[in-house]
């Protein structure tokens, strides 16, 4: 996929298309997030939602995109801290994206930098001065980002992103003595 050449990526992952309905999962850094979903939009791809996911590690947002000339489907994932969940908008490059980051505002407190319009879509606009957005998990019940997915085998990958999938090393079992 010559698509993000020349891009600063995280990580690139040629997907099983069969077992996931995604082509590429593509982690990215916030800064480079603009600028992959206008390569996008030049290709004729389509944005079908933005979601996030609390974990561990940060909020996780995924960018799903699609073409209708032909099936497949690009994910990007763009992981922020919890302490300031911020990215810039993509709504005036995808008009559908406005609800999409209005919703992940609503219930993940995501601010989308520079959303002409991030006001509450689906809570009261009093909820909008809540202290935590009511999709934030507590500590407990927060889980890892390998705990609910997997990395699968990437073409190009950081050593960040590749330690936030790695295994726990084993600890040594104690000697009798």
């Amino acid at each position: 996929m010559n698509l993000f050449d020349g891009l600063p990526l995280e990580c690139k992952v040629k997907a099983d298309f069969a077992a996931t309905g995604q082509e590429w999962v593509v982690f990215l850094k916030p800064a480079v997030l603009r600028k992959a979903v206008q390569r996008l939009r030049e290709d004729a791809w389509h944005i079908e939602d933005v979601l996030a996911l609390d974990t561990t590690d940060g909020i996780l947002l995924l960018y799903h995109f699609d073409k209708m000339s032909r099936p497949g489907r690009i994910t990007l994932k763009v992981l922020v801290s919890r302490e300031n969940p911020s990215v810039p908008t993509i709504s005036d490059i995808f008009q559908g994206a406005d609800w999409h980051e209005r919703e992940t505002y609503d219930f993940h407190g995501v601010n989308f930098e520079g959303h002409e319009n991030l006001i509450p879509l689906l809570l009261p606009a009093e909820d909008d001065q809540r202290i935590d957005p009511p999709l934030l998990k507590d500590d407990k019940r927060r889980l890892a980002l390998k705990s609910v997915m997997s990395l699968g085998e990437p073409e190009v990958c950081t050593d960040a992103i590749k330690a936030l999938f790695a295994d726990e090393p084993a600890e040594e079992a104690p000697t009798a003595g």
